[in-house]
């Protein structure tokens, strides 16, 4: 039996590896490195520290932090005590990160050191506030990590069950309240089983993979665990940067790394992409939003690897299709490939109905990576997932004769602007309280650094005269900046259906004009 095969869940990867491998680094961040046999000893530490201050079976572990190793003691410790592991965008405003803080009903609330003055500002106010944990410095008010992780006695640990949450990612919603999505053993188990199946995402214990993602993003935790679960070397990059990207590549060797479209573009534009030695690089996989067929080209030429484009989101663990290396060609470049092994995908009507070949509808996917449900939002998941399991994925495509499908538009208003999702309906509650603004609707718009950039479209107030830079500002004061509108049109008033409905097809129809996709 190989050691994959001896790794059922999640919390079994530090312990299968340390007795395989313990003396090999498992995760390099800055100056730091951690073998297999220390990540498997402190994340037993931190299990064992959770346990003492009575975290159980269920509970949320709340992490709010940039990217670095400590979340994967913290990630495989909360794990080992059954419970779930609940990272917070940090982009996100302090409203945005206290309501999700809040909805998780964490007992415990880790925080690395950037965000300290954040996570004071948002308990200050709970009536039953989490304990705060340092991770790495110190801070009133705040207990340590350290102490946390290496004071507590060595005590037996529960057994993992396939039905435990281990990992609960927020998504923007609709309403402009965030979701948790329940992400459990179950459905890693699924991923761990079949990811080294998938062409381009077969990582092999010698090689080292490259992590840039933010580790709220499912990208980037799955990226995370493929590496970990095949035994190899996870380099941790603190910020995206495309010379730091570059440098890395070929300083360590780095062999598999996942990039946004946007990250593919800047890394494409920097200075050092002329000289870079990349020859060690064996697949980039991409995804989040889509990418054009010109960067793509550009792409493969320079970096010379195998590309991957994988489909999915949030609510199916980052699976559903995967464009393989080898089919990143001719027509197939605008295609999102074809399903994940143990995944059914299909293309729908509107009452469930599949649609036959080269019909057009709302893509579909069933089987294993789809979500235990939202946290606390029964009305919300039975609205995504129907009975019989099939998960509504709010995107508009066909599959052609040859079973590949193809993302035509959105039929969710949703606007992915450099990998990040925004909603809005979240984005014009923000904008509808600011002074001299009757009106407001959002849409995105073609960006070529980005995919998409938010636009609202405003109706200003009678005798009023707002400017784009006093709607911009006031957003940016109450969500993340990344969902503010980055430009403002004025119009006389929004076309609405009999329902009272903004038509905000209508409003993006003359941006995407002459484009072949209504997205970006």
């Amino acid at each position: 039996m190989s050691d994959q095969d001896r790794i059922r869940f999640l919390a079994d990867i530090p312990s299968v590896h340390a007795q395989a491998r313990g003396g090999e680094t498992a995760i390099a961040f800055e100056d730091r490195t951690l073998t297999y046999a220390e990540l498997e000893r402190r994340s037993r530490g931190v299990a064992q520290g959770l346990l003492q201050m009575g975290v159980a079976p269920g509970d949320r572990v709340a992490w709010l932090g940039r990217n670095c190793d400590t979340f994967f003691e913290a990630f495989f410790g909360a794990a080992r005590t059954r419970a779930c592991l609940a990272p917070i965008n940090f982009r996100l405003a302090i409203p945005e990160i206290a309501f999700i803080l809040k909805d998780s009903g964490a007992r415990v609330f880790l925080v690395t050191p950037d965000f300290f003055d954040c996570a004071l500002a948002v308990t200050r106010d709970m009536a039953r506030p989490p304990r705060l944990i340092a991770v790495g410095g110190a801070c009133e008010g705040f207990e340590s990590f350290e102490a946390l992780r290496d004071g507590a006695p060595d005590v037996a640990l529960p057994t993992p069950l396939a039905t435990d949450d281990v990992l609960q990612l927020y998504t923007s919603g609709t309403t402009g309240l965030p979701k948790g999505v329940r992400l459990t053993n179950a459905n890693y188990e699924g991923f761990m089983k079949v990811a080294p199946t998938v062409e381009g995402f077969n990582y092999a214990a010698h090689e080292t993979v490259l992590i840039v993602m933010p580790l709220f993003h499912v990208a980037g935790t799955n990226i995370s665990l493929a590496g970990l679960a095949g035994g190899g070397r996870v380099i941790v990059l603190g910020e995206f940067s495309p010379a730091a990207v570059l440098s890395l590549i070929e300083a360590e060797t780095v062999a598999h790394i996942f990039l946004a479209p946007a990250m593919i573009q800047m890394t494409l534009q920097a200075p050092q992409i002329e000289t870079a030695d990349l020859s060690s690089l064996r697949t980039v996989a991409y995804g989040a939003s889509p990418i054009s067929e010109a960067v793509l080209a550009k792409a493969k030429a320079r970096f010379g690897c195998g590309f991957v484009q994988f489909y999915g989101m949030t609510e199916t663990s980052g699976a559903g299709s995967f464009l393989a290396p080898s089919a990143h060609e001719g027509e197939r470049l605008r295609s999102c490939g074809t399903p994940w092994p143990g995944v059914e995908m299909r293309i729908q009507d509107a009452e469930g109905r599949e649609v036959a070949v080269g019909g057009i509808g709302e893509i579909a996917i069933k089987g294993w990576p789809i979500m235990a449900g939202y946290w606390n939002r029964p009305e919300a998941t039975a609205e995504t997932v129907s009975a019989d399991g099939w998960l509504r994925t709010g995107d508009a495509g066909y599959r052609d004769a040859a079973g590949f499908y193809f993302v035509h538009d959105r039929v969710k208003d949703m606007i992915v602007s450099g990998g990040e999702n925004v909603y809005p309906a979240e984005v014009e509650n923000a904008i509808l309280g600011c002074p001299g603004v009757a009106d407001a609707a959002v849409i995105g718009v073609p960006d070529e650094r980005w995919g998409e950039a938010v636009k609202a479209i405003v109706v200003p107030a009678a005798g009023a005269s707002p400017t784009p830079e006093d709607i911009i500002a006031w957003a940016r004061g109450r969500i993340a900046g990344y969902k503010a509108p980055k430009s403002v049109d004025f119009v006389d008033a929004l076309p609405r259906n009999a329902s009272g409905k903004v038509l905000r097809r209508e409003l993006r129809m003359p941006f995407w004009e002459g484009r072949d996709r209504k997205v970006g």
